[in-house]
């Protein structure tokens, strides 16, 4: 699905609805930008809510693991 997108003078572009839609991209969503050669890459990063039911943590042991986490950040 690839598509043609315009630079603007600020170094800013649209990823194509298409795209969004089919990556879950939205308002607020969190993406990782590196270089291999000459191409851009883009990576999607997961959200706390694209982790939901991931994990072997029980809800509890969760909210205190993000509870600790605030606490070092």
């Amino acid at each position: 699905m690839a598509k043609e997108v315009v630079v603007t003078s600020r170094g800013q572009t649209t990823i194509p609805i298409e795209i969004r839609r089919k990556l879950g991209i939205h308002e607020g969503s969190r993406l990782r930008v590196d270089t291999k050669g000459e191409k851009i890459i883009f990576t999607k990063v997961p959200s706390l809510f694209d982790l939901i039911g991931t994990s072997k943590l029980t809800r509890a042991e969760a909210f205190e693991l993000i509870d600790k986490m605030r606490e070092e950040g």
